[in-house]
């Protein structure tokens, strides 16, 4: 920060300033949400930040315990005990008691977890981390002093081997005593006014009747309130009762002096305790600030780097104040300033009022004149200002939304409520003139000054020059000024100088009550006489009013309303504007989403269809091998057949339109639409399926053409294909028969070309997927189709072999053989 700035900022918070903020009631919501006592009153404590560096912690500290509660990894905080008082005794050598030792206990445990939970998230949470550290060491004083204490919070008998022979010692006779008092009473039963025993003073005896204690020796301890009963100690029992008190006497010796040396090891620590239960009570307030920042839907703001002019708080009130006014606006300092984003009041959110937001934003010496109805806001949207700059300076979040800018003020002075008092004699006039003296002495640059309804309680002319001077002078001072008023003259402030500018809250005349939404750049109505007709003032009282008022009164309340009702009309346009911004944007992610969507379709169908080619590409470079190996050595006749059909399946997947061919570009060359009378035998076409010039080879009816482009042939359409930019079409060559080895009718070979897989499918599909798998193989040259059906019910076989039966490409067909599939595979033999 600047050096114009003081190294440690004073105390922001006077107390009229605490008083008419109600700033207690945000401390109090904040400690309703801690979890520990020292975290409550940690929060009711809540001292200022001093520097901006402070400030910027505080922020980090609350970010992240606002980040971890919203992962659902809230710090583990809880109802820990404040230990305080007990170190305090144990400073000056005190012994502390059982419970002060297990509270000890208890917060060295959750100290432990603290520790160990932060730890093992300093990525997350490095501020906290370093903030809530404490000693390692201590987990050996904890160990230790749980394992002095059992479950239900009693002394161990392990505690130290004496107390654990004392005690044993003690149970021991205690069983003898109570054997003994069981055989008096049965024997001494008709004596006896009930049968029972119990204890008197540590002395154990019996409730003898009083008319028959004379026949019972022992010492008598105590009666019972109607005098029928008196509880006597058998004489024979005496001496076992003062050995039982005796142990009684070392048990506790012994107890003592364990408590003495727990907190004799609880003192080699003691500033390592404390800091514990600081560093437990601290992540309680942070957890309490993160609950109050979620229930309250508070931000961080922005924290600039702004200074402060001035000779600092120890300057004298006057001197400083006149040289700061002397100065005026030529002192040359960054100006601090607060720029508030959709504020809400803080206190009417946790009241449970719906709080409309506004923007508000003021800078030193300047000053924003807000006016308007009664009832609108004004007085809000001041204390929402003070109250933003008071949390910030307590390092906590701000009820304004990210992007607001708050700078760090030495100090909030406000003029908020009336201060008649009786007790002193002042009026509420002279209370409040009185109290604004002081905020002027006190106002220099850093200084947030907040007055509600400025001069008011006196002569109106009067009030309203007073009101504008000190306006002129706290801005002079370099204030960051915000007032309230219903002065004209206020309002026409901002007309003619620079530093200060309107504000008002609105008023809807259709509803006849405030809208509560600030608006900057223009003046308030005061509306007095629209809302003095909605609470039915007589209209003729109102017509009498409106005489009696100035020209250039109505003239600038009809300014006012021209420039509210033009403001609406703008806000009206700017929210239509803002829908049609919001539906476009809409519509652009949609489509985004869209392209995105169908991008990663087509990726995957290529990615897909690249993983087959490559699988294919490595079946036939392995059948090529085979064919190789076999060619090798003596080959048979069968293997002579067996490297044919080989050759000529690889030759099918590499040829054009095969399944391992590159596909071409479409060609960029526009061609045109072939006649169907100048089609013949021999005629060279364009076919787009192929993206390729083919040859046809047969002229079919129904305009159905065959053609061939390399080894592979399939049947088209004349509408489908365009003309070739090969020049006449040359004569037609004699037709060549490819050979297809797996055709063979003698021995047909089942590969993966010729085979189709009907299974699964309903008679009528497989029927069509059957005749579209047969037009490929025809045009892929093939002599040979398997057709597997399965068995089942034998519908599908029946309809797949019928169809074969009426397709006049089908020479033949048969039932497979065993080694083919049985009766769940068609063979059928093509024709050309």
């Amino acid at each position: 920060m600047s050096d114009t700035l003081p190294e440690t900022l004073s105390d922001p918070c006077p107390p009229k300033t605490r008083s008419d903020l109600e700033w207690d009631r945000i401390l109090e919501a904040l400690a309703a949400r801690c979890a520990s006592p020292g975290g409550r009153r940690a929060a009711r404590e809540l001292r200022f930040a001093g520097t901006r560096a402070e400030v910027l912690r505080s922020f980090a500290e609350v970010r992240e315990a606002v980040t971890l509660d919203a992962a659902g990894e809230p710090l583990p905080v809880g109802e820990v005990p404040e230990i305080g008082a007990a170190l305090d005794r144990a400073r000056i050598g005190a012994v502390l008691s059982n419970q002060e030792l297990r509270e000890v206990l208890t917060v060295l445990g959750g100290a432990r977890t603290l520790r160990q939970y932060l730890q093992n998230r300093r990525a997350k949470a490095p501020a906290l981390n370093a903030a809530c550290a404490t000693d390692p060491a201590l987990d050996d004083l904890s160990r230790d002093l749980a394992s002095a204490f059992d479950l239900d919070g009693l002394l161990s008998d392990k505690a130290s081997p004496r107390l654990g022979e004392l005690r044993a010692e003690w149970r021991a006779m205690r069983e003898r005593l109570i054997r003994r008092l069981e055989e008096l009473i049965h024997k001494h039963e008709d004596i006896l006014q009930d049968r029972y025993w119990t204890e008197r003073d540590g002395r154990y005896v019996l409730p003898v009747r009083s008319d028959a204690h004379e026949r019972f020796a022992g010492i008598v301890h105590a009666a019972s309130a109607s005098g029928a009963t008196l509880f006597v100690e058998p004489r024979t029992l005496v001496e076992q009762g003062n050995r039982m008190k005796m142990l009684d006497a070392e048990v506790t010796r012994e107890e003592q002096a364990i408590y003495a040396e727990l907190t004799a090891r609880v003192g080699d620590v003691i500033e390592s305790v404390a800091a514990a239960a600081r560093a437990l009570s601290h992540a309680d307030l942070r957890a309490g600030s993160a609950r109050l920042a979620k229930d309250l839907s508070l931000h961080f703001p922005e924290v600039p780097e702004e200074a402060f002019a001035g000779a600092g708080p120890g300057a004298g009130r006057a001197g400083r104040a006149e040289a700061l006014e002397d100065a005026g606006e030529g002192a040359q300092t960054p100006p601090p300033s607060i720029d508030l984003l959709g504020a809400r009041h803080p206190l009417l959110a946790l009241d449970g009022v719906k709080v409309v937001p506004s923007d508000l934003t003021v800078h030193a010496g300047r000053s924003m004149v807000i006016s308007g109805p009664n009832a609108g806001g004004k007085t809000v949207a001041l204390k929402t200002l003070g109250l933003a700059a008071l949390m910030v300076r307590a390092g906590l979040p701000i009820p304004a939304k990210t992007g607001s800018r708050v700078a760090l003020f030495e100090v909030v002075l406000t003029d908020v409520g009336d201060e008649q008092n009786l007790h002193k004699n002042l009026s509420t006039f002279s209370a409040h003139v009185r109290n604004i003296a002081e905020i002027l002495g006190e106002t220099r640059p850093g200084a947030l000054v907040l007055l509600d309804e400025l001069a008011v309680g006196t002569d109106p002319r009067e009030g309203e020059a007073l009101a504008a001077a000190v306006l002129d002078s706290l801005c002079a001072r370099g204030g960051t000024v915000a007032c309230t008023t219903h002065y004209e003259g206020l309002k026409a402030l901002a007309l003619g100088d620079g530093r200060f500018e309107n504000a008002s809250v609105g008023f809807d005349l259709g509803s006849m009550s405030p809208t509560f939404q600030l608006t900057a750049g223009i003046p308030g109505s005061s509306s007095a006489l629209a809302v003095a007709r909605r609470y039915g003032v007589p209209a003729t009282v109102l017509e009498r009013a409106e005489r009696f008022l100035s020209r250039e009164a109505v003239d600038f309340e009809q300014m006012v309303e021209k420039l509210a009702a033009e403001r609406r009309a703008l806000e009206l346009a700017r929210a239509d504007a803002e829908r049609e911004a919001d539906a476009a944007r809409a519509r652009q992610r949609e489509l985004q989403g869209e392209i995105k969507r169908l991008r990663e379709k087509e990726r995957a169908v290529l990615s897909k269809e690249g993983e087959a080619v490559l699988s294919g590409l490595r079946r036939a470079r392995e059948e090529l091998r085979t064919a190789q190996t076999r060619l090798r050595g003596r080959p048979t006749e069968e293997d002579l057949r067996t490297v044919s059909r080989t050759l000529d399946a690889i030759g099918q997947k590499i040829a054009i339109g095969g399944e391992l061919e590159t596909k071409p570009p479409e060609p960029t060359v526009p061609r045109g639409a072939v006649q169907a009378g100048a089609i013949k035998v021999g005629t060279k076409v364009y076919v787009p399926r192929l993206r390729a010039e083919a040859e046809v080879v047969e002229v079919l009816s129904g305009g159905q053409l065959r053609v061939a482009a390399g080894p592979l042939k399939l049947t088209t359409s004349i509408a489908e294909i365009q003309s070739s930019t090969a020049a006449a079409p040359a004569a037609a060559p004699a037709r060549k028969v490819q050979l297809d080895a797996a055709s063979d009718p003698e021995v047909p070979v089942q590969t993966s070309t010729n085979t189709v897989d009907l299974r699964g499918l309903r008679a009528h599909e497989a029927v069509s997927m059957a005749e579209q798998f047969i037009d490929r193989a025809l045009g892929a040259g093939l002599g040979v189709v398997f057709l597997i059906h399965g068995h089942g019910t034998g519908a599908l076989r029946d309809a797949v072999q019928e169809s074969l039966r009426g397709n006049r490409y089908v020479a033949r067909s048969r039932a497979g053989t065993q080694g083919e599939g049985g009766g769940g595979v068609t063979v059928a033999w093509l024709k050309w």
